[in-house]
């Protein structure tokens, strides 16, 4: 167990930590040119070979000794002048099935594969801070693990849980960070408790009895049960869940028949459940499981329902968003800080729920050059001149949170 403490360095008390954000300016170009090449060579998830490669070659170069987790990971450890607490920072490194519609010189050569969620960032984000925070070990009170983790978009984090990134040694808090573009460029959101949402897929198939539309009376129309349970699905959410407690529940295709002039047998469902919160007592998806079939049989259909639950809820531990708040005030200023939470999802949650951690949101947002299309959208681009706020975030906020916290 680890508590905090006050103690500051020589170096901190005679050079403040202005030599931070001078080495973390120093870097932009550098940074500019990794998060480039990472862009123009997107690779999928647990197919992230050349990228692990690159990352691996890189913190090698800085005299890391590195380890592959969960096939394509890459995991290096920073080891510190003093015994202390072990910070991990992590990153994603996968990209997504998305033909990129941008004209920049470094488009993705991959066809059908783009780096639309900021992920290139991210990898180049936390490389930067791991060349000052290896050149400055004097300045660490512990370990800091550094964490490039494959597939984050379908769950890569539990693979390199199972694996054990969290162990050997254990692992006290870790920090996230994640370009946004809702946000402006340069603004940082941050709060405690549920800032991303836990998701689950599902699909419900609604089976019927096929026929001609001329004789309806014949057959068993799926399609009204299936529309009936969009519609009576509605009562979850807005009946039986409060409505203090954040959730969307989506219905994103429905396909069935062949044509017109025809009743088909089966009608199929699919859509996803997200909550802001730890839905363990409310279960929305045993709810949505129970109204689909109570209504199939209404209508004298069968149901089919499968789910997966691709991201629990990501809950922010309030010490280290406290913690992590103060550092962005240092880094950006108390007026370009703000709370923030989303109902998209994140799988740094399940480092998040065995372990204290906190994932905070830098801005991107820039229409004056482009860089405002939503993630997960062809045309995504970012703002690069924050690439170095990152690297702040990560250096100031590692160093410090290892200086103030002590071995019980």
């Amino acid at each position: 167990m680890f508590q905090r403490q006050n103690k500051v360095t020589l170096r901190e008390l005679t050079l403040g930590m202005d030599w931070i954000k001078e080495q973390s300016e120093e870097l932009q170009n550098e940074l500019i040119e990794l998060r480039r090449n990472f862009h123009a060579h997107p690779e999928l998830g647990f197919e992230e070979h050349q990228t692990s490669k690159k990352v691996e070659e890189y913190l090698q170069s800085l005299g890391l000794q590195t380890e592959r987790v969960a096939k394509t990971g890459v995991v290096a450890m920073i080891e510190g002048a003093e015994d202390g607490p072990v910070l991990m920072l992590r990153a994603d490194m996968d990209a997504l099935p998305i033909q990129e519609e941008n004209t920049v010189d470094y488009v993705s050569k991959n066809p059908g594969v783009m780096h639309a969620c900021g992920h290139d960032a991210h990898m180049s984000m936390l490389m930067g801070a791991a060349k000052i925070l290896s050149n400055n070990k004097e300045l660490i009170k512990g370990k800091i693990k550094l964490v490039f983790q494959p597939n984050e978009e379908n769950a890569g984090a539990l693979p390199m849980i199972e694996e054990g990134v969290l162990d050997k040694p254990k692992v006290d808090g870790a920090v996230g960070v994640h370009i946004w573009t809702p946000l402006p460029s340069g603004v940082v959101g941050i709060s405690s408790g549920g800032v991303m949402s836990g998701l689950y897929i599902f699909e419900i198939k609604v089976k019927g009895y096929g026929g001609h539309s001329g004789y309806p009376e014949t057959a068993i129309d799926p399609v009204i049960a299936a529309s009936d349970i969009v519609l009576s699905a509605q009562r979850i959410q807005t009946r039986e869940i409060s409505s203090m407690k954040p959730m969307t529940m989506i219905f994103g295709q429905i396909n069935g028949g062949t044509k017109a002039n025809i009743i088909p047998d089966e009608v199929i469902l699919n859509g996803s459940i997200r909550t802001l919160y730890d839905d363990s007592g409310d279960q929305p998806i045993y709810r949505l499981e129970r109204l689909a079939r109570d209504v199939s049989k209404t209508h004298g259909c069968e149901c089919e329902v499968s789910w997966i639950r691709e991201n629990i809820p990501l809950i922010n531990d309030e010490s280290m968003t406290e913690h992590m708040k103060k550092t962005a005030i240092e880094v950006v200023g108390a007026d370009r800080v703000v709370p923030y939470s989303t109902m998209a999802s994140e799988d740094f949650s399940e480092f998040t729920a065995r372990i204290p951690g906190v994932f905070l949101f830098l801005g991107t947002g820039n229409e004056e050059i482009g860089t405002n299309f939503p993630h997960h959208n062809p045309r995504f681009n970012i703002d690069e001149s924050v690439l170095h706020l990152g690297v702040e975030l990560y250096v100031r906020g590692s160093i410090q949170y290892l200086g103030n916290c002590t071995k019980n």
